[in-house]
């Protein structure tokens, strides 16, 4: 059981997030990433490794990265989140959608999708 075993597991994912978005990526997959972790990025082999290293090339390419949790849901042994993420702090960004399964208090499974936010829009409610 990780040390944040009395966190519940929104928070686990959000906190996973947030870690990998501030370039903490070993400490989020040390923390919360279970041994079995697979993922289902189509761009990064599905182990654990190969998508840990992906971000940690990203947190280095994109030091001041900004992810704003915009809304959790927990339903059994999976949270879903939804955020607004920028690799710069200037940029538009992309709405974002982390779909995460546990099992314990560890992350066995992800899905990540994402849609980039258009300069215009005719829909007046915006994406958040």
């Amino acid at each position: 059981m990780n040390k944040e075993s009395n966190l519940s597991l929104k928070e686990i994912a959000v906190s996973f997030l947030q870690l990998v978005a501030s370039g903490k990526v070993r400490e989020a997959y040390q923390s919360y990433i279970a041994p079995e972790f697979r993922h289902h990025n189509p761009y990064f082999r599905g182990d654990a490794e190969s998508l840990m290293i992906a971000m940690e090339e990203n947190a280095v390419q994109n030091p001041q990265k900004i992810l704003e949790v915009k809304l959790a849901v927990q339903e059994e042994d999976k949270v879903v989140v939804y955020s607004h993420v920028k690799q710069k702090p200037n940029d538009l960004g992309a709405a974002v959608v982390h779909i995460f399964r546990f099992e314990g208090n560890h992350i066995v499974e992800l899905w990540d999708v994402g849609q980039p936010i258009p300069e215009d829009s005719p829909n007046e409610n915006g994406m958040f």
